[in-house]
Protein backbone atom coordinates (compact mmCIF):
# COMPACT_ATOMS: atom_id res chain seq x y z
CA UNK A 1 0.00 0.00 0.00
CA UNK A 2 1.69 3.55 -0.92
CA UNK A 3 2.17 5.85 2.08
CA UNK A 4 -0.31 9.02 1.87
CA UNK A 5 1.85 12.14 1.97
CA UNK A 6 5.14 10.52 1.84
CA UNK A 7 6.70 13.93 1.49
CA UNK A 8 4.68 16.27 2.90
CA UNK A 9 6.17 18.39 6.25
CA UNK A 10 3.61 20.18 8.69
CA UNK A 11 6.77 22.69 9.08
CA UNK A 12 8.23 25.32 6.65
CA UNK A 13 11.60 24.14 5.25
CA UNK A 14 14.22 27.07 4.58
CA UNK A 15 16.42 26.82 1.14
CA UNK A 16 20.11 25.55 1.27
CA UNK A 17 22.61 27.35 -0.75
CA UNK A 18 26.54 27.34 -0.97
CA UNK A 19 29.16 30.57 -0.64
CA UNK A 20 32.63 30.75 -1.63
CA UNK A 21 35.36 32.87 -0.83
CA UNK A 22 38.19 32.25 -3.30
CA UNK A 23 41.48 33.58 -2.86
CA UNK A 24 43.83 33.92 -5.14
CA UNK A 25 47.63 35.45 -3.98
CA UNK A 26 49.38 37.60 -6.75
CA UNK A 27 52.14 40.79 -7.41
CA UNK A 28 52.55 40.38 -3.46
CA UNK A 29 48.83 40.74 -3.13
CA UNK A 30 45.91 38.81 -1.54
CA UNK A 31 43.33 39.01 -3.49
CA UNK A 32 39.76 37.36 -3.52
CA UNK A 33 37.59 35.90 -6.73
CA UNK A 34 34.04 38.27 -6.81
CA UNK A 35 31.28 38.36 -9.37
CA UNK A 36 29.15 40.85 -10.59
CA UNK A 37 25.29 39.72 -10.02
CA UNK A 38 23.32 39.66 -13.04
CA UNK A 39 19.75 38.80 -11.31
CA UNK A 40 17.89 40.40 -8.44
CA UNK A 41 18.38 40.91 -5.71
CA UNK A 42 21.33 42.86 -5.15
CA UNK A 43 21.26 43.65 -9.07
CA UNK A 44 24.67 44.90 -9.78
CA UNK A 45 26.27 44.05 -6.67
CA UNK A 46 29.03 42.41 -5.79
CA UNK A 47 29.14 38.90 -4.24
CA UNK A 48 31.07 35.62 -3.61
CA UNK A 49 30.02 33.11 -5.92
CA UNK A 50 27.63 30.38 -5.19
CA UNK A 51 23.93 28.98 -5.33
CA UNK A 52 21.13 26.59 -4.57
CA UNK A 53 21.93 23.00 -3.74
CA UNK A 54 20.36 20.88 -6.25
CA UNK A 55 17.83 17.72 -4.17
CA UNK A 56 20.85 15.19 -5.79
CA UNK A 57 23.90 17.01 -4.61
CA UNK A 58 25.76 17.50 -1.36
CA UNK A 59 27.03 20.29 -0.29
CA UNK A 60 30.67 20.60 -1.81
CA UNK A 61 29.68 19.38 -4.96
CA UNK A 62 27.27 22.18 -5.03
CA UNK A 63 29.89 24.50 -4.09
CA UNK A 64 32.19 22.91 -6.81
CA UNK A 65 29.29 23.00 -9.25
CA UNK A 66 28.93 26.64 -9.29
CA UNK A 67 32.63 27.78 -9.19
CA UNK A 68 32.21 26.08 -12.98
CA UNK A 69 29.31 27.83 -13.33
CA UNK A 70 29.98 30.99 -12.46
CA UNK A 71 33.73 31.34 -12.48
CA UNK A 72 35.02 28.30 -15.18
CA UNK A 73 37.45 26.97 -12.11
CA UNK A 74 37.66 23.50 -10.94
CA UNK A 75 39.92 21.08 -9.23
CA UNK A 76 40.80 23.60 -6.90
CA UNK A 77 41.84 23.31 -3.16
CA UNK A 78 38.10 23.65 -1.05
CA UNK A 79 37.35 23.48 2.67
CA UNK A 80 34.09 23.83 4.69
CA UNK A 81 34.02 27.11 6.38
CA UNK A 82 30.79 28.41 8.36
CA UNK A 83 27.07 27.91 8.31
CA UNK A 84 24.90 31.00 7.85
CA UNK A 85 21.66 30.97 9.35
CA UNK A 86 20.52 34.35 10.18
CA UNK A 87 16.60 34.72 10.22
CA UNK A 88 17.19 37.89 7.77
CA UNK A 89 20.09 36.90 5.26
CA UNK A 90 18.31 36.97 2.21
CA UNK A 91 15.57 39.66 1.42
CA UNK A 92 14.05 36.73 -0.43
CA UNK A 93 12.43 34.28 1.82
CA UNK A 94 14.72 32.00 4.46
CA UNK A 95 18.53 31.00 3.50
CA UNK A 96 20.91 29.10 5.09
CA UNK A 97 23.97 28.74 3.43
CA UNK A 98 26.84 26.67 3.62
CA UNK A 99 30.23 28.40 3.29
CA UNK A 100 33.43 27.32 1.87
CA UNK A 101 36.56 28.74 1.45
CA UNK A 102 38.89 27.71 -1.81
CA UNK A 103 42.65 28.82 -2.76
CA UNK A 104 43.76 28.92 -6.21
CA UNK A 105 46.91 29.97 -7.88
CA UNK A 106 46.03 32.08 -9.96
CA UNK A 107 49.14 31.02 -12.74
CA UNK A 108 47.49 28.05 -13.30
CA UNK A 109 43.81 29.42 -13.70
CA UNK A 110 41.70 32.14 -15.79
CA UNK A 111 38.73 32.64 -14.54
CA UNK A 112 35.49 34.36 -16.14
CA UNK A 113 31.90 34.66 -15.69
CA UNK A 114 29.34 32.39 -16.14
CA UNK A 115 25.56 32.06 -15.33
CA UNK A 116 23.87 34.56 -12.83
CA UNK A 117 26.94 37.23 -13.25
CA UNK A 118 27.69 40.04 -15.93
CA UNK A 119 31.21 40.68 -14.67
CA UNK A 120 34.13 39.21 -12.86
CA UNK A 121 36.95 40.40 -11.21
CA UNK A 122 39.68 39.80 -8.87
CA UNK A 123 40.21 42.10 -6.00
CA UNK A 124 42.95 43.01 -3.31
CA UNK A 125 41.61 42.01 0.08
CA UNK A 126 42.25 45.84 1.26
CA UNK A 127 39.90 47.37 -1.62
CA UNK A 128 36.93 44.95 -1.34
CA UNK A 129 34.02 46.77 -2.66
CA UNK A 130 30.17 46.66 -0.73
CA UNK A 131 28.80 42.96 -0.48
CA UNK A 132 25.12 41.37 -1.33
CA UNK A 133 23.87 39.67 1.14
CA UNK A 134 26.09 38.85 4.18
CA UNK A 135 28.78 38.40 1.92
CA UNK A 136 30.83 40.38 4.10
CA UNK A 137 30.72 38.88 7.23
CA UNK A 138 31.70 35.85 5.26
CA UNK A 139 34.68 37.14 3.40
CA UNK A 140 35.96 38.03 7.30
CA UNK A 141 35.54 34.83 8.88
CA UNK A 142 37.66 32.90 5.65
CA UNK A 143 40.32 35.31 6.28
CA UNK A 144 40.29 34.46 9.90
CA UNK A 145 40.23 30.66 8.89
CA UNK A 146 43.58 31.47 6.38
CA UNK A 147 45.29 33.06 8.68
CA UNK A 148 44.70 30.95 11.70
CA UNK A 149 45.20 27.77 9.40
CA UNK A 150 48.48 28.53 7.48
CA UNK A 151 50.05 28.68 10.88
CA UNK A 152 49.73 24.67 11.34
CA UNK A 153 49.12 23.56 8.09
CA UNK A 154 51.35 23.99 4.75
CA UNK A 155 48.13 25.50 2.71
CA UNK A 156 49.81 28.70 1.80
CA UNK A 157 51.55 26.74 -1.16
CA UNK A 158 47.96 26.08 -2.92
CA UNK A 159 48.39 29.60 -3.13
CA UNK A 160 51.93 30.22 -4.76
CA UNK A 161 52.94 28.70 -8.38
CA UNK A 162 54.37 25.26 -8.56
CA UNK A 163 57.94 26.90 -8.78
CA UNK A 164 58.62 29.76 -6.57
CA UNK A 165 61.73 31.52 -4.54
CA UNK A 166 61.84 32.10 -1.00
CA UNK A 167 61.44 35.47 -0.94
CA UNK A 168 58.20 34.30 -2.19
CA UNK A 169 56.75 32.44 0.31
CA UNK A 170 58.32 34.76 2.81
CA UNK A 171 56.07 37.15 1.55
CA UNK A 172 52.80 35.23 1.27
CA UNK A 173 53.27 34.53 5.09
CA UNK A 174 53.89 37.90 6.10
CA UNK A 175 51.25 38.97 3.92
CA UNK A 176 48.49 36.28 5.09
CA UNK A 177 49.70 36.96 8.93
CA UNK A 178 49.69 40.81 8.44
CA UNK A 179 53.02 40.70 10.26
CA UNK A 180 56.37 40.97 9.81
CA UNK A 181 58.13 37.86 10.04
CA UNK A 182 62.13 37.49 10.62
CA UNK A 183 63.89 36.61 7.31
CA UNK A 184 66.34 34.55 8.53
CA UNK A 185 64.54 32.29 11.12
CA UNK A 186 61.68 31.92 8.55
CA UNK A 187 64.03 30.57 5.87
CA UNK A 188 65.65 28.08 8.71
CA UNK A 189 62.28 26.73 9.78
CA UNK A 190 60.79 26.28 6.49
CA UNK A 191 64.47 24.54 5.08
CA UNK A 192 64.69 22.19 8.16
CA UNK A 193 60.85 20.79 7.71
CA UNK A 194 62.59 19.53 4.41
CA UNK A 195 59.64 19.64 2.70
CA UNK A 196 60.78 22.04 -0.35
CA UNK A 197 62.53 20.16 -3.55
CA UNK A 198 65.65 22.62 -4.19
CA UNK A 199 64.88 22.71 -8.51
CA UNK A 200 68.76 23.88 -9.05
CA UNK A 201 67.63 26.67 -10.85
CA UNK A 202 67.25 30.12 -10.28
CA UNK A 203 64.99 33.01 -10.90
CA UNK A 204 65.34 34.56 -14.11
CA UNK A 205 65.41 38.47 -14.48
CA UNK A 206 66.44 39.04 -11.26
CA UNK A 207 68.22 42.19 -10.96
CA UNK A 208 70.85 41.28 -8.22
CA UNK A 209 71.76 37.68 -7.37
CA UNK A 210 68.95 35.37 -8.56
CA UNK A 211 66.95 33.68 -5.75
CA UNK A 212 67.22 29.92 -5.77
CA UNK A 213 63.69 28.35 -7.04
CA UNK A 214 62.04 25.45 -5.07
CA UNK A 215 58.71 23.90 -5.18
CA UNK A 216 56.66 21.73 -2.73
CA UNK A 217 57.00 18.22 -1.78
CA UNK A 218 53.36 17.70 -1.54
CA UNK A 219 53.99 13.71 -1.55
CA UNK A 220 56.49 13.97 1.22
CA UNK A 221 54.23 15.69 3.32
CA UNK A 222 51.44 13.40 3.23
CA UNK A 223 53.47 10.86 4.16
CA UNK A 224 54.70 12.63 6.72
CA UNK A 225 51.45 13.44 8.26
CA UNK A 226 50.81 9.79 8.82
CA UNK A 227 53.08 9.92 11.15
CA UNK A 228 52.00 12.40 13.29
CA UNK A 229 54.15 15.22 11.41
CA UNK A 230 53.36 18.41 12.76
CA UNK A 231 54.06 21.51 10.41
CA UNK A 232 53.82 25.20 12.69
CA UNK A 233 55.54 28.54 11.86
Amino acid sequence: MELQGKYTYEYPRPAVTTDCVIFGFDEGELKVLLIERGIEPYLGKWALPGGFIDMDEDAESCARRKLVQETGLENIYMEQLYTFSDVDRDPRYRVISIAYYALVKLSDYHAHAGTDATNIQWFSISDVPELAFDHARILELAKDRLKGKIKYQPIGFELLPEKFTMPDLHHLYETVLQTELDDRNFRKKILGYDLLIDLKEVQRGARNRAPKLYSFDKSRYEELSKTGFYFEL
